[in-house]
């Protein structure tokens, strides 16, 4: 099962032509792409985004990435990614869901981890580094309602 996120963004785009093969189908590969369009929508809106991590003194390599193909989007076809924030306090695991924007059929799924590595060093962190959640636990707080529920 999918976990629901805490916070998610969706971009739309269009399939380009370049994206495609000789039978107008998306290439495999170019899913990663619009889930990295999704991903950097998401981390904006997070108000740490990868100028902010790399300003901070972090970088944070896709340590997995797990695809699941159900239907073939096409040249020209309307998508939308949807980015949600599933976990930030000891790694950062976004899921995704690709879908049609006109019948809103869900094509592909996907997620991706994330670790902090200090930039100094180069060494991995067990945790997320606290100016990273603060940012976070920031932009979920100003997404809450008065009463504290979401």
């Amino acid at each position: 099962m999918h976990a629901k996120g805490v916070l998610a963004t969706e971009i739309d785009l269009v399939v380009p032509f370049f994206d495609v093969d000789s039978m107008e189908i998306v290439w495999h590969g170019h899913y990663v792409k619009y889930l990295e369009m999704a991903r950097c929508a998401l981390l904006d809106d997070l108000g740490h985004n990868y100028v902010r991590m790399k300003e901070t003194g972090y970088v944070w390599p896709i340590i997995d990435l797990q695809l699941r193909y159900a239907r073939s989007a096409r040249f020209g076809q309307a998508l939308r990614v949807r980015a949600e924030l599933v976990e930030w306090e000891n790694r950062l695991k976004i899921h995704y869901t690709l879908s049609d924007v006109e019948s809103g059929e869900r094509l592909t799924r996907a997620s991706t981890i994330q670790v902090a590595v200090r930039l100094s060093d180069g060494e991995m962190q067990l945790v997320s580094p606290p100016v990273f959640v603060q940012d976070v636990e920031r932009r979920l707080g100003a997404s809450r309602s008065p009463r504290g529920n979401p």
